[in-house]
């Protein structure tokens, strides 16, 4: 009797995947019915100073995805490596790999958040001290401020702001699995868009590249947490080099 596909997939991989589908279904259902909205209010990760924030949207923001498109892309990657380096890890070192990449990821998002919001705090906060508002231009695009306001508003004004700054999946612990993939198995073939192979070693190196070029260029328009993907990447890095320094068989590790 032939095994079944769900069957061929190894328990922690099989499971996150199921899991992420059924987030992002619930999520679907639950806005589309006006009943809550999971991202916004309570498990998308929001910037440390929001109102919003809570430290376990450090874990639940890698389940929360924004469109089908989103989930299915990473989870089609987690299938494709996940199930080659649970194998060879076993599930419990994978899993421990895969929410320290995540969490990581989310972590560096925060930092990279408090660099980027560190100037319009200190405008916010010398115009709520001295009572007075000049107009942020900085930020015109997402809101429309012009002359004085009261204290109170500005107040408001500041936690409207960063309440909208949320970043949600599982990217970062993708880019992590990419990561170990390219190091445990450096030399295997990976086609890029399908169509042009490359080792994985180069592969890795070449994302890592484009991720941190898109990240320090900021373009407009671009809503994507390229320093969180960063993060899952630099996070595993720094677990597996953990590892191969605990572990008595280091040969298992290798570029």
């Amino acid at each position: 009797m032939r095994n079944s596909f769900l069957s061929n997939i190894p328990p922690v991989t099989k499971n996150l995947i199921i899991i992420n589908f059924i987030a992002w279904f619930a999520t679907y259902v639950l806005q589309m019915r006006g009943i809550f909205d999971m991202q916004t209010t309570a498990l998308g990760l929001h910037y440390w100073a929001a109102d919003n924030f809570n430290p376990a949207q450090l874990l639940t923001y890698m389940f929360l995805h924004g469109s089908f498109e989103h989930v299915f892309f990473n989870m089609f990657a987690l299938f494709m490596f996940g199930i080659v380096i649970e194998r060879f890890w076993g599930g419990k070192r994978f899993l421990i790999y895969y929410f320290v990449c995540g969490i990581g990821a989310g972590l560096v998002q925060e930092i990279f958040w408090t660099v980027e919001f560190h100037s319009l705090a200190n405008a916010f906060s010398q115009a709520i001290n001295s009572g007075l508002s000049e107009p942020l231009m900085h930020f015109q695009e997402m809101f429309t401020i012009t002359g004085n306001l009261p204290v109170q508003q500005m107040i408001e004004l500041k936690s409207q702001l960063y309440n909208s700054f949320i970043t949600i999946g599982a990217s970062g612990a993708v880019f992590g699995i990419l990561l170990a993939f390219g190091w445990l198995f450096p030399h295997q073939k990976i086609y890029l868009y399908f169509l042009i192979p490359m080792p994985a070693r180069i592969f890795v190196i070449l994302y890592g590249i484009f991720e941190l070029f898109f990240g320090v260029a900021n373009f407009s328009g671009d809503h994507i947490a390229h320093f969180a993907h960063l993060g899952g990447m630099l996070f595993g890095l720094i677990l597996i080099l953990w590892w191969r320094k605990k572990d008595k068989n280091a040969d298992e590790f290798r570029f």
